[in-house]
């Protein structure tokens, strides 16, 4: 702060910051988009049958994995308020950040173990502390944002962060990919180890690189006296943050405009590969490539949709990235043979598309969220609220794409449900008064 004018840090400290993206962007990537989903479903299936039993029920392989989303996200928007509180009245943001980060990166690695049916448990259950983790870490890295850059930098450092991360774990997955179909230069090793050992590199990749974060990164909050009402504060915070929102018009409507297209577009991301492999029977190779495909044209379109924030201002930036995501999922809905290519062509066309979109509304969200905050101090409160909103919508959009699975048996019913949520947050997005579309100069 500066006679009264909020400065961004140095190059060093949002470079550092930026790294988080790209250390946990790996299990992003490897561990719930791409390797992961294939492993599990080779593995649960191995016997011929798509479904499994597991603590006593018989699930479908595909709803199973979304549903252990679902719970790790319920468990992690039910925690969020406490550890926020517990981060603003302390002053350790990156304390609680660190333990998130480590419980991450330990269950990433636990899945080197994961190697049978009979370890079923463990594979769930390390899938969803890593989620867990990985959630968890993210409330308190993006509560630094607003600290460390000033309100017209703020799209700008924010899709440097998406960009590192998308470059980050494209380098390690590539690195994962050529053990798996190149297993010649690697000893000969079976595409299972190499799946495992992946798992492991993600947990050694995420909690290595974070520490340049943790070590430079500053913690701006002030320490406040501990009292026993502390562990109630967070829930207390939310409420005043709820509370505040009645005033806060601008903001109240972009977050219910965020809850539901976000909730497509975190669907989405969870669920492609899934689709891709059990309702397009596409082969790994293939599933692998358009993961990459998404994450490098990913990175373009952080600074793309930053840049056209600076011309036409966040609001209608977002909403020409929710018009794109609704045509990619009426598109992935219809019998690719009607467009004239087969599943595989028109599946990695539709990738590029999402790749595009994918990390400019990401980007965008966070900084625009961070740009309509009120003059505060608790900035990790109204980052729970956010987080809060988005993994709730994540729970909601998961357990519909699970759940209409074993309804219907077709994962091309739910696709529905994703474009009802898109035009939702669509129209409420483009309800916001023009004041909010705030303007900012180019990010480049």
């Amino acid at each position: 702060m500066e006679n009264g004018v909020k400065k961004t840090a140095g190059k060093k400290i949002i470079n550092a910051w930026a790294m988080y993206d790209w250390a946990n962007s790996s299990y992003s990537l490897v561990i719930t988009s791409a390797i992961f989903p294939i492993y599990f479903h080779k593995i649960v299936t191995a016997g011929g049958s798509e479904t499994v039993q597991f603590m006593g029920r018989a699930f479908n392989s595909a709803s199973l994995l979304t549903y252990a989303l679902s719970a790790a996200f319920l468990v992690i928007a039910t925690l969020s308020p406490l550890l926020s509180s517990l981060a603003d009245y302390s002053g350790r943001k990156k304390a609680f950040m660190f333990f998130f980060c480590t419980l991450g990166s330990v269950a990433c690695s636990s899945l080197f173990f994961f190697d049978s049916t009979d370890k079923l448990a463990l594979g769930i259950f390390g899938f969803m502390l890593a989620a867990i983790g990985f959630s968890g870490s993210i409330v308190f890295y993006n509560a630094f944002l607003p600290e460390i850059a000033a309100p017209e930098d703020q799209d700008r450092v924010s899709a440097r962060g998406f960009a590192l991360g998308y470059i980050g774990s494209s380098l390690l997955m590539i690195f994962s990919l050529t053990m798996i179909l190149f297993p010649q230069w690697y000893g000969g090793v079976d595409a299972g180890f190499a799946s495992r050992l992946a798992f492991l590199l993600v947990g050694i990749w995420w909690f290595g690189f974070a520490q340049l974060t943790f070590a430079i990164v500053p913690e701006h909050t002030v320490k406040r006296p501990f009292t026993r009402k502390i562990l109630l504060n967070g829930y207390r915070e939310l409420q005043k943050v709820w509370n505040e929102l009645r005033e806060l018009k601008r903001l109240k409507l972009f977050l219910l405009a965020f809850f539901f297209y976000n909730m497509g577009t975190q669907t989405v991301m969870y669920v492609a590969t899934i689709f891709g492999e059990n309702e397009l029977k596409l082969p790994t190779e293939v599933l692998i490539m358009v993961v990459l495909i998404i994450q490098f044209v990913a990175i373009a379109g952080a600074y793309l949709f930053s840049n056209l924030s600076g011309i036409y201002g966040n609001v209608k930036a977002l909403s020409i990235a929710i018009f794109v995501w609704v045509f990619i999922c009426i598109a992935a809905y219809f019998d690719d043979r009607r467009f004239g290519v087969n599943e595989q062509t028109m599946f990695i066309i539709i990738a590029a598309f999402v790749g595009m979109v994918m990390g400019g509304i990401q980007s965008l969200s966070r900084s625009t969220y961070s740009k309509l905050l009120p003059e505060t101090r608790d900035h990790a409160s109204y980052f729970s609220f956010y987080d809060v909103c988005d993994k709730v919508g994540t729970v909601t959009g998961t357990f519909m794409y699970g759940y209409v699975i074993e309804a219907t048996g077709s994962m091309r019913n739910s696709i529905i449900g994703l474009i009802l949520f898109f035009i939702i947050g669509l129209i409420l997005l483009l309800r916001l008064p023009k004041k909010t579309a705030v303007s900012l100069q180019p990010a480049l």
